[in-house]
C-alpha cells in the first residue's frame, strides 16, 4: 500500500477511478482522526458481544458471511476488475482462495484457541495448568490495492474468528471493494459494528494507528511499513507486517523444464507482476539454463496483456510504478529492489548451491519456489524465506492451515493457519492448586529441610547428562 496515491482527490473526499479506463468508480469520504476514533469506539463496544458469542456463534456468523460472498461472487469479481483493473479470472481466484480461508478459520478457531490442559512439573504436581487464547479487542487492518479481497481478508477473518472486532482501512485505490466486503458482512451477520470500514489515504491509516486499537495488521511496502510501525510505537501498539518481496525460483538440473517455465511465467506475470509473492528472480543451473530459457521465451511470446476480456493480465495500477519498471529494465542487473511489474530476469548459476547463495543474497525473504527432484526438499529448506513451494509457485498462500509471513525486509508476524489465529490473541496461562502440600516452598515459614530435599530431587532428576543419540 502506498501512503499517497496518484488518482484525483478533493476536499474532505476522494474518487476512485478505473486504472484501465479512467472512469470514476465511486466517491468516498476522507476519514480523519475523529471519524476513525469514532469507528474504533463503536468497534470496542460491539466486540464484547461478538466475543460472548463464543466459537460456535462466531463460526455460524462467519459461515453465513462466507455463503453470501459465494452467492455474490460475480458482483465482487466485476467490481475488482473495474476498480483494480485485473482480469476477471484473476479476481475470481482471489475470491476462491479467501472463501477457503474463511471456512478454515471459522471451523478451526475453537480447536486452536480454546482452553487446553498444560503439563505441570514434579515439584508442582499438586497444581493443574491450562492455557487459552483470548481476543485482543479491536484490530486495525490496513489493506493493499493489488489483492483487495484476498490479502486484507486474510487478516480480517482470522481476527474475527478469534473474537476481535475489526476496523478496516482499504487502499485509497480500491475503497469500493473494501466497502463491498464490509457491507456484505453486515447483510450476512447483522447491523453490528464488529467489522467496519474507514476510507482515505495515508493520513487515515496513520489515524488508525493512533486510535487506540489493540493491534495493526499492515500489508504494503517496507518504507510504508516502517512508518506504520513508528506510528504504532507511540502507543506500544503491536503490529504484524506483510511487506514486499523479491521472490526467487531455483531450477535444478533434474527439474521438469516445461513445468518450470510455465510456472515461472505465471508466477512472474500474473496480475501484471503486482504481487508481493511474484517470482521476480529465476536462478537456473548451468546444465539446463539454455533449454529452460528457450521454453520460457516461447511461452512468454504468447502472453497477451490488456484491459479487454481474455487478456492474460491487466494494466499497471499505479502510474508511478511504470517508472520503476522502466528503470529496472534499463538496468537488468538490479536484483535487490522489488519491481512489482511484469519483469522476469533469468540468471545462470553454476549449481544448486550457487543458486541458493544468489537467492539468499537479498534483504527480502517472503516466498520462494524450487523446481527439482532429488534435492528439492534440501533446496527449499536452505532458501531464506518464510514460505517455499516445490514444483509449483505461490501454492502455500492457498493452504489455510499454513502460516503466511516473511523475514527481513518482508516483515514479521504471521497470518493464516493456527499462527494467524494466535496472532490476533493474547495467551492466558492459569494454574490451580488441586490440593495443598504439607510443606510448601512458597512460604517464609517452610521448614529448613524443604529446600535441601528439593535440591536433592533436582539432582536425581536432572543432574545426569542424557546419553548421546546413536548415529
Amino acid at each position: 500500500m502506498a501512503m499517497t496515491q496518484d488518482r484525483p482527490t478533493r476536499a474532505r473526499g476522494f474518487v476512485s477511478t478505473s486504472p484501465a479506463t479512467g472512469e470514476v468508480v465511486g466517491s468516498f469520504p476522507l476519514d480523519g482522526p475523529e471519524q476513525v476514533a469514532a469507528a474504533v469506539a463503536r468497534a470496542r463496544e460491539a466486540q464484547r458481544g461478538w466475543a460472548e458469542l463464543g466459537f460456535d456463534g462466531r463460526r455460524r456468523a462467519l459461515q453465513a458471511y462466507k455463503a453470501l460472498l459465494v452467492r455474490r461472487t460475480d458482483e465482487l469479481v466485476a467490481l475488482v476488475h473495474r476498480e483494480n483493473g485485473k482480469p476477471h479470472d484473476d479476481a475470481l481466484i482471489e475470491v476462491v482462495l479467501i472463501v477457503e480461508h474463511l471456512d478454515w478459520a471459522a471451523r478451526n478457531a475453537a480447536r486452536v484457541l480454546g482452553r487446553r490442559r498444560a503439563p505441570s512439573t514434579l515439584l508442582l504436581a499438586n497444581h493443574a495448568a491450562s492455557v487459552e487464547y483470548q481476543p485482543l479487542g479491536v484490530v486495525g487492518v490496513i489493506g493493499p490495492w493489488n489483492y483487495p479481497v484476498f490479502t486484507p481478508l486474510g487478516s480480517i477473518v482470522y481476527a474475527l474468528a478469534a473474537g476481535n472486532a475489526v476496523v478496516f482501512k482499504p487502499s485509497e485505490l480500491t475503497p469500493a471493494v473494501g466497502c463491498f466486503l464490509v457491507d456484505t458482512f453486515v447483510d450476512a451477520v447483522g447491523d453490528q459494528p464488529v467489522f467496519q470500514v474507514v476510507t482515505g489515504d495515508g493520513s487515515t491509516g496513520h489515524a488508525l494507528c493512533l486510535a487506540g486499537v489493540d493491534k495493526v495488521a499492515f500489508t504494503g511496502s517496507p518504507a510504508t511499513g516502517r512508518m506504520v510501525m513508528a506510528a504504532c510505537a507511540e502507543r506500544l501498539t503491536p503490529v504484524v507486517l506483510e511487506l514486499g518481496g523479491k521472490d526467487a525460483m531455483v531450477v535444478d538440473a533434474d527439474a521438469d523444464l516445461d513445468a518450470a517455465a510455465e510456472q515461472a511465467l505465471w508466477g512472474g506475470m500474473a496480475n501484471a507482476g503486482q504481487t508481493c509473492l511474484a517470482v521476480e528472480r529465476v536462478y537456473v543451473v548451468d546444465q539446463v539454463y539454455d533449454r529452460f530459457l528457450a521454453r520460457l521465451v516461447e511461452r512468454a511470446s504468447r502472453v497477451r496483456p490488456g484491459p479487454e476480456p481474455g487478456a492474460d493480465f491487466g494494466p499497471i495500477t499505479l502510474p508511478r510504478q511504470l517508472q520503476t519498471i522502466q528503470r529496472h529494465l534499463a538496468d537488468a542487473l538490479v536484483l535487490r529492489e522489488e519491481t512489482f511489474g511484469p519483469v522476469l530476469p533469468v540468471v545462470r548459476a553454476r549449481d544448486a548451491g550457487h543458486a541458493v547463495a544468489l537467492a539468499n543474497a537479498n534483504p527480502y525473504g517472503l516466498g520462494a519456489a524450487v523446481f527439482a527432484s532429488r534435492r528439492a526438499e534440501r533446496i527449499a529448506r536452505a532458501l531464506r524465506s518464510g514460505m517455499a513451494s516445490i514444483n509449483s509457485v505461490l501454492t502455500y498462500a492457498g493452504v489455510p492451515s499454513l502460516p503466511y509471513g516473511g523475514v527481513g525486509e518482508s516483515g514479521f508476524g504471521s497470518i493464516h493457519g493456527p499462527d494467524g489465529l494466535r496472532e490476533f490473541t493474547r495467551s492466558k496461562a492459569i494454574t490451580r492448586q488441586r490440593f495443598p502440600l504439607p510443606f510448601g516452598m512458597q512460604s517464609f515459614d517452610r521448614p529448613g529441610f524443604v529446600l535441601p530435599a528439593v535440591r536433592q530431587a533436582m539432582r536425581l532428576r536432572h543432574g545426569r547428562a542424557s546419553r548421546r543419540p546413536r548415529r
